[in-house]
């Protein structure tokens, strides 16, 4: 593959250029090579690299989280373990935010199905936004 330019690279791999340049910058992309006219040119490796970045960070994986395994997708001859905790840790994350959710959602039903359509004095809405011991859930 022929190097590209840090505009192709961003096409490519769908990471905005800017993004490209901070990833750089905090070490998650080597610098890459350097045309003569001192222009970065990213080779198929480094696309593979924003496009590993790029998922993880779509699924929600922090920066420290995308460097270790950016460090182990380097050794593969390492054990997974750290791998399988940091995906396990993010689980949990997803699993707790769900169970917000979804408190909030039923939060919110509770609210939209109490309202009786007269005035503001009598608005559940406004009467449990006002008040959280009205609410059904402590956790939202």
């Amino acid at each position: 593959m022929k190097p590209l330019s840090i505009k192709d690279a961003a096409r490519e791999s769908g990471v905005k250029i800017p993004t490209i340049r901070y990833y750089e910058e905090i070490g998650l992309l080597p610098a890459p090579a350097r045309d003569a006219g001192n222009r970065r040119v990213f080779s198929a490796s480094e696309l593979r690299r924003l496009a590993f970045i790029r998922h993880a960070r779509a699924l929600g994986f922090e920066v420290e989280a995308i460097r270790t395994l950016l460090a182990l997708q380097d050794r593969p001859d390492q054990p997974c373990d750290t791998a399988d905790a940091i995906a396990k840790a993010r689980l949990a994350e997803v699993n707790q935010r769900i169970a917000s959710l979804l408190a909030l959602k039923s939060e919110l039903e509770s609210m939209v199905e109490g309202c009786r359509h007269g005035q503001v004095c009598e608005c559940r809405v406004i009467e449990v936004l006002a008040d959280h011991a009205e609410c059904l859930h402590d956790h939202h």
